[in-house]
């Protein structure tokens, strides 16, 4: 059966928006140390330029080389890419696991402490349940939570903007007309898509309904702007709250303090903890999918029970690696990560990826 129009231009971007928005500015942390460090005019510039362009350029390239090669899994494409060393990336993606579940297992227990009074340990075994059980379910059913949730989040950070302009919108206009920009920027938009690059292998499994190398090629480029767009209307919400808002932990809190509404602060934690629960599932479903290529290639099929049981693993060493705290999480370890996946996936992607889909007898777009 032909896949649907959803399935071919969009379903691949919104299962990379959901994949990365925990890590990647669910909190407002993450955006905070990657952009608005560096003046509210600084940080629009950062993510408009390089977080998306390079990141819908990445996005393009690794869809299509997946579809040619037909590697879906990350273990298979990245031996399509980088031949003998794909296991450089391995390493880092178990790291970056880890490194990520721990920040939405930190992020989760400051949410409910802060806003429910309960105790942390709530919000990980809520986390751990929940992804088990999409993990153990699969494919089907991950893409159709991934990007059903996509919409929610949409809504409340559209709803978040809107609302944070009424209240504050002098003031967010004042910010962005002092024109201030501080040195790096640019530096940091790029550092910041690597952590979004370095994820697509790990989201290939959605691609699987692309056909043609036009359909890979858009998707890519429309992917970038979906996973970012969201954090862009993030940032103008929190330049309302400038400066005051760089030294809190989990800045999404004080936006929505400031806008002063317990009903919409409660619809928020609802939308970011299932956008913790959809990074995580992701992550380790990839993970999962590595692991079954493996049973497939000696004649045999991964157990359905281990599924669960590597999401219970994995989750409980990020659970324990949280405790080292959310800014220092972010400040430091996805501050060496960048740098990374840079080498290891950024840079060969651009390149070496790029090189290996070329076509010059049938152009960019050809079918």
């Amino acid at each position: 059966m032909k896949s649907s129009w959803f399935q071919r231009y969009l379903l691949p971007g919104l299962v990379f928006q959901s994949i990365i928005v925990a890590g990647g500015y669910g909190t407002g942390r993450e955006i905070v140390e990657f952009f608005l460090h560096f003046g509210p005019l600084g940080g629009l510039l950062g993510l408009l330029l390089p977080a998306t362009i390079v990141t819908s350029l990445a996005c393009a390239i690794a869809f299509e080389l997946a579809r040619q090669t037909q590697s879906y899994d990350y273990r298979a494409f990245l031996k399509q890419l980088l031949g003998p060393m794909w296991f450089l990336y391995e390493i880092g993606y178990l790291v970056s696991i880890l490194l990520i579940v721990a920040v939405i297992g930190s992020a989760a227990g400051h949410f409910l402490s802060e806003t429910f009074g309960l105790p942390p340990v709530v919000g990980g075994v809520g986390l751990l349940v929940t992804i088990g059980f999409l993990v153990f379910r699969g494919t089907r059913v991950i893409e159709g939570t991934m990007s059903a949730w996509s919409f929610v989040l949409y809504g409340v950070f559209i709803a978040m903007f809107v609302w944070s302009l009424v209240s504050f919108g002098p003031v967010i206009r004042s910010h962005l007309a002092t024109g201030e920009i501080h040195g790096g920027w640019l530096l940091s938009g790029m550092r910041y898509s690597a952590l979004g690059i370095a994820l697509v292998p790990a989201m290939l499994f959605a691609t699987a309904h692309i056909e043609t190398r036009r359909e890979a090629i858009s998707a890519g480029l429309l992917a970038g702007p979906i996973g970012t767009i969201p954090a862009i209307l993030f940032l103008l919400a929190m330049v309302g709250q400038y400066p005051a808002i760089l030294e809190r932990p989990v800045p999404a809190n004080f936006v929505l303090e400031g806008l002063g509404s317990r009903p919409f602060q409660i619809v928020y934690q609802i939308m970011l903890f299932g956008t913790l629960i959809e990074t995580g599932t992701g992550l380790i479903h990839a993970f999962n999918e590595r692991v079954a290529t493996v049973y497939r290639t000696h004649g045999a099929e991964m157990p359905r029970r281990l599924r669960p049981l590597i999401a219970v693993i994995v989750l409980t060493a990020g659970w324990l690696l949280s405790r080292f705290g959310i800014i220092a999480l972010i400040a430091r370890g996805y501050g060496f990560m960048t740098w990374f996946f840079i080498v290891v996936l950024v840079i060969p992607l651009l390149t070496l990826g790029a090189w290996k889909i070329r076509r010059p007898e049938d152009g960019l777009l050809a079918r």
